[in-house]
């Protein structure tokens, strides 16, 4: 009876020592990402699902995922841009999504960052287009960006790039805080109060199609404002990260013709003091063939997110590639 005590005392002292040297070999890597009705969300779940390769799972060249060995990525639903850049900066999350406009005025401390810089941003990878979309009941118009004064509308949830270029974008028509009934929502509380009549309009960029405007246009419909030439290049100027887009006719079945707005890019980011070689590994996982597939059959905008297109529009932001990002890309060729 002793010698069994011993052995099983042995037995759960190889089983602690051996969960122990797991646990140290695991690592976990956290994704800020925005709403569960927007399009961060599931992005950013792809791109954690392809990253990831969990101790004990097979390796790639046996047939498994080809994360990075020991990653266990995680998609957290938050607030969207602004919160992840604040918190990646702070060391509260690895990554994080974030719009283009966002990240700029960020790291620069600029606009609604004054004063506020985030100088350890660093890119991961540019990722594809977010469309601004503005929401309408089904049969309703407007008559002009300016034709929202004295309306309800939400402007997204606080803490987002959407909210930041909102302001910015109708400040240009004189309207503000002041003059409508300004809604802090996200993707999904807004299209429900559309639905509900206790919204007559309200913004999101996201990319196309976007989950809660899909649910909305096959229950209660639903219209999308096209702005004018002149509202496009005014857009432009104020935020010049959003640029000229087209979300066709088609993209919601109820929405038949196509809608001139404004895009932003969507941009993976990290903390310049993550190591160089996890987010060099990391990098290599995104473009690997099995997150080509999770991406291909994940979700209409990650058909968008190719390798091609990873450094498009970096250059402009002002913010520089995370040092293993940037070995990956220079040792694909990308750079010189």
């Amino acid at each position: 009876m002793k010698l069994m005590r011993h052995l099983t005392g042995a037995a759960l002292a190889c089983s602690l020592l051996s969960s122990s040297v797991i646990a140290q070999d695991m690592t976990f890597f956290r994704i800020g990402t925005g709403g569960a009705g927007g399009t961060y969300f599931p992005i950013g779940g792809i791109i954690a699902n392809a990253i990831s390769n969990p101790p004990g799972s097979r390796a790639c060249d046996q047939g498994g995922n080809c994360g990075v060995p020991g990653l266990v990525a995680m998609a957290q639903s938050t607030n969207a841009s602004a919160h992840n850049v604040n918190a990646v900066q702070n060391g509260q999350m690895e990554a994080g999504l974030s719009g283009a406009a966002t990240l700029h005025f960020a790291y620069h401390g600029i606009g609604k960052f004054e004063g506020n810089a985030k100088p350890d941003l660093r890119v991961i990878a540019n990722l594809y287009p977010e469309d601004l979309h503005l929401v309408m009941p089904k049969n309703r118009s407007l008559d002009g960006l300016g034709s929202l004064k004295g309306k309800r509308v939400g402007i997204a949830q606080a803490g987002s790039g959407t909210q930041i270029a909102v302001e910015m974008i109708l400040d240009d028509h004189d309207v503000n805080r002041g003059n409508i009934d300004e809604a802090e929502l996200n993707n999904s509380q807004s299209a429900e109060r559309l639905a509900d009549g206790q919204l007559d309009a309200y913004f999101y960029a996201a990319g196309t199609p976007v989950a809660a405007m899909i649910q909305l246009d096959n229950t209660k419909g639903m219209e999308l404002y096209s702005f004018t030439a002149a509202e496009v290049a005014q857009a432009n100027k104020t935020v010049p990260y959003y640029i000229p887009s087209t979300i066709p006719g088609g993209t919601y079945p109820g929405v038949s013709y196509d809608v001139n707005t404004v895009a932003v890019s969507g941009m993976l980011v990290t903390n310049a003091n993550m190591d160089e070689e996890l987010i060099y590994q990391i990098t290599k996982a995104m473009w690997s063939k099995t997150a080509r597939k999770l991406l291909d059959n994940g979700h209409a905008k990650g058909k968008v997110i190719t390798l091609a297109s990873a450094l498009d529009g970096v250059d402009g932001i002002g913010v520089p590639l995370h040092p293993g990002a940037e070995r990956f890309y220079r040792e694909a060729g990308m750079l010189k």
